[in-house]
């Protein structure tokens, strides 16, 4: 297949570029690097079957030639991305989406949507199934990707319901990896940072909150085995294993051998940040026969590898 992906220079789309040209494919690569990095597609330059555009996918998008799938990736996705770029933001979950959608419309491509477990707000329901509608603040500072995500979704099913478009939906879960930003703000990189530089993990309030890591491998193989399904109904991708913040910095302090330990840390979380998180991931396994297969404990030594090697070169 020829395979165009928006935002392909983030962490998750340059992880796919990879896995699509393992598995024979050609790679279309879309990004205007407002949150994306071109190392993490440097060592693709030299194939011949990788194609880099810079580009906004908020503006019209034209790529030559056939396509087979467009998967939509472009979005800043960490609070620190989207609250520093709110519009940016609300207008690739909007005008983005709509612009790809079209494109694939006009290919006659089949298009996957990454959305995220962020439509679920601050749940009510837990675990959260698909068919929870959520509990979401419009107005609140993190509705401003909340409600990208859940327009995007909205659109998605027009498409599909009003133009029979094969359209695929990801609701993406907690996801680490190599290629994430030490400074993106989110917890994994923020606690990985510290430990690498032997400083003690900074834990707000008193880390009850929970979370579920997946590792991305296990997101990728989730994603492809979507694409290649006939199934258009959201699906829920993460790991049931849920932990507590507090538990997930012990883990991380161990795993990385850092004896500084752990302060609790003065401020609180956002404004209208979940205190759970957790999966339902039985769609998952019925229709994929997908399931996570990296222990949590593996992952976080193969990124704190990366992350040992990223601050090695900086210093």
């Amino acid at each position: 297949m020829r395979v165009v992906i928006t935002g392909a220079a983030g962490f998750i789309g340059s992880h796919l570029c990879d896995r699509f040209l393992r598995d024979g494919h050609r790679i279309v690569a879309l990004d205007n690097l407002i949150t994306g990095s071109q190392d993490n597609i440097a060592h693709l330059a030299g194939n011949r079957n990788f194609e880099f555009i810079y580009h906004d996918v908020s503006n019209f998008i034209h790529v030559p030639g056939t396509v087979e799938a467009v998967l939509h990736f472009a979005s800043p996705a960490s609070p620190i991305d989207y609250l520093k770029y709110p519009i940016q933001t609300l207008k690739v979950g909007a005008l983005g989406t709509h612009n790809a959608l079209g494109m694939a419309l006009a290919k006659g491509a089949r298009f996957l949507l990454a959305s995220t477990s962020e439509v679920y707000g601050d749940p009510l329901e837990h675990p959260q199934k698909e068919s929870y509608a959520g509990n979401v603040d419009p107005v609140g500072p993190r509705g401003v990707y909340d409600e990208a995500k859940r327009y995007a979704e909205a659109l998605v099913m027009a498409y599909h319901r009003q133009h029979q478009m094969d359209t695929r939906i990801v609701r993406i879960f907690n996801t680490y990896g190599p290629r994430m930003r030490l400074d993106d703000g989110r917890v994994v990189p923020n606690f990985i940072g510290q430990a690498v530089r032997g400083e003690a993990l900074s834990v707000f309030g008193d880390g009850s909150q929970t979370r579920s890591f997946q590792y991305i491998d296990d997101l990728v193989e989730g994603v492809v085995r979507l694409l290649h399904s006939d199934f258009v109904e959201p699906v829920n991708i993460g790991t049931t294993r849920e932990i507590s913040i507090l538990e997930f910095a012990k883990i991380v302090n161990r795993v990385s051998d850092n004896r500084s330990g752990i302060i609790f840390a003065e401020g609180s979380r956002i404004d209208g940040d979940p205190q759970t998180r957790k999966p339902d991931t039985r769609r998952a396994r019925e229709v994929l026969n997908w399931r996570p297969r990296v222990e949590l404990e593996h992952g976080l030594e193969w990124t704190l590898e990366y992350f040992r090697s990223v601050l090695t070169a900086v210093s």
